[in-house]
C-alpha cells in the first residue's frame, strides 16, 4: 500500500473535461427545479424537519448504523427520548445538520469551527481533530489496510486550513460549484481529520456547501440515499481516485448523485404538497371546526405527532390537542399507536411517501 501525499487545493490539474461539463449542466437543471419546487412550499420548516431525518437515516446507514423509519419518528430529540441507540445517533446527525444550516444562514461561511461543531454534534464529544497517529482505513472484509490518511496533527490542521480557504474563497479557481463540492468531499474524506464521524460529517458538508453557494435555499438534497444504494462504488472510487489521480469517474459519480436525488426529491416534495392539499380539503369538508393550517403543518412536520407537539405548536391545552388528533383518526388522516404511556399519531400518507422515495 502506497502512502499518499495529499495535494493542496486547487492543485489537481485540468479536471473539468467536456464529459464532466455536460453532466454538470444536467445536474444544475435538476437542482434548479428542486430549488423552485421547494420555494413553493408554504412552510419550508416542514421539509427541513422531515427530509433532514431522512438524510440522517441514510447517511448513518452508510456507516452501518441501521434504524427503521418507525423508531426514528417515534423518537423525540427535544426530550432526548430515543427508541433505540441507532435512532439517537440518527437524530444527533439531523440536529447537527440543522445547526450547521442556521450558522451558514447567519454568516454565509462554512468554516473549520463549523465543521468541528458538526462533528461534535454527530459524535456527542469534543475530541476534535486527530492528535494520535495510527489511523488507517481498512477493507471491512479482509482487514487489509487500503489507505493511510495524514498522520501528523500539523499536517491535518494545514490541510483543513487549505480546505477551509477553498470552500470560502471562490476566486481560488473557476471550477463549477458542483465539481468543487465533489472535490471538497473527496479531500475531506482523504484528510480523515477525526477519529470518528468523518463520513457523516463529510456528507453534511456536501449539503451545506450547496446552500452556502446559493444552489439550494434549504438543506434538502438527499445525497446519502444515492450513496447508500451505490455504496461499493462510493468506497471504490474514493480510493481509485487517490491511486490514479484521475478524477473523471469520481466526479461523474457525484454529479449523478446530485442529479438523481434532485429529481427524486422534487417528485417527493410535489407529492407532499399534493397530500397536504388533499388533507386540507378533507379537513375543511369533514371537520371544519378543528381545521387550521397550523394543524396541517404539525402533522407534516412530525410524521409521528403526539399531544405535546400539537399543544405546544398550536398553543392549545393538552385536552384540546388530544381532541384534534382523535378527530383526525376518525377520518383516517392519522392512525393511533401506543408506545409506553403515550399515544403517537401516524400520518400514514406521508409515511408511505417517505418510505417509498427512490424505490
Amino acid at each position: 500500500m502506497t502512502t499518499h501525499h495529499l495535494p493542496t487545493l486547487p492543485n489537481l490539474g485540468d479536471i473539468e473535461t467536456k464529459v464532466i461539463l455536460k453532466k454538470v449542466a444536467l445536474a444544475h437543471k435538476a437542482l434548479a427545479e428542486l430549488k423552485g419546487v421547494a420555494a413553493s412550499m408554504p412552510n419550508q420548516s416542514i421539509l427541513i424537519n422531515t427530509l433532514s431525518l431522512q438524510e440522517a437515516k441514510d447517511s448513518s446507514a452508510i456507516e452501518n448504523i441501521i434504524t427503521t423509519h418507525d423508531d426514528l419518528y417515534r423518537s423525540d430529540s427535544a426530550q432526548r427520548h430515543f427508541v433505540t441507540i441507532a435512532a439517537k445517533e440518527v437524530h444527533n446527525y439531523a440536529e447537527a445538520l440543522r445547526a450547521g444550516f442556521e450558522r451558514i444562514r447567519q454568516t454565509g461561511l462554512l468554516t473549520n469551527n463549523d465543521i468541528l461543531d458538526i462533528q461534535a454534534g454527530i459524535e456527542q464529544n469534543q475530541a476534535g481533530y486527530r492528535k494520535q497517529s495510527g489511523t488507517a482505513l481498512k477493507n471491512d472484509q479482509t482487514g487489509e489496510v487500503v489507505y493511510l490518511p495524514p498522520q501528523h496533527p500539523d499536517e491535518i490542521v494545514a490541510l483543513m486550513n487549505n480546505l477551509e480557504q477553498f470552500i470560502n474563497q471562490p476566486q481560488l479557481c473557476d471550477w463549477d460549484v458542483l465539481v468543487k463540492m465533489a472535490v471538497i468531499h473527496h479531500q475531506f474524506e482523504s484528510i480523515h481529520p477525526f477519529y470518528d464521524g468523518n463520513g457523516r460529517t463529510g456528507r453534511v458538508i456536501n449539503i451545506l456547501y450547496l446552500v452556502q453557494q446559493g444552489l439550494l435555499d434549504t438543506p434538502i438534497l438527499y445525497l446519502s440515499r444515492y450513496i447508500n444504494q451505490n455504496k461499493a462504488d462510493y468506497y471504490r472510487l474514493l480510493q481509485t481516485t487517490r491511486d490514479t489521480k484521475d478524477w473523471t469517474e469520481w466526479l461523474m459519480y457525484m454529479l449523478d448523485a446530485v442529479e438523481q436525488t434532485a429529481v427524486q426529491t422534487t417528485e417527493l416534495i410535489r407529492a407532499i404538497k399534493a397530500l397536504m392539499q388533499q388533507y386540507k380539503h378533507r379537513l375543511r369538508d369533514e371537520k371544519p371546526k378543528i381545521y387550521s393550517q397550523d394543524l396541517i403543518n404539525n402533522i407534516f412536520r412530525h410524521p409521528y405527532t403526539k399531544i405535546d407537539f400539537v399543544a405546544d405548536e398550536l398553543k392549545v391545552t393538552r385536552q384540546t390537542a388530544s381532541k384534534y388528533l382523535d378527530e383526525l383518526v376518525t377520518i383516517k388522516i392519522l392512525s393511533k399507536h401506543r408506545l409506553g404511556k403515550e399515544n403517537y399519531y401516524l400520518n400514514d400518507g406521508l409515511f408511505e411517501l417517505l418510505f417509498n422515495v427512490g424505490r
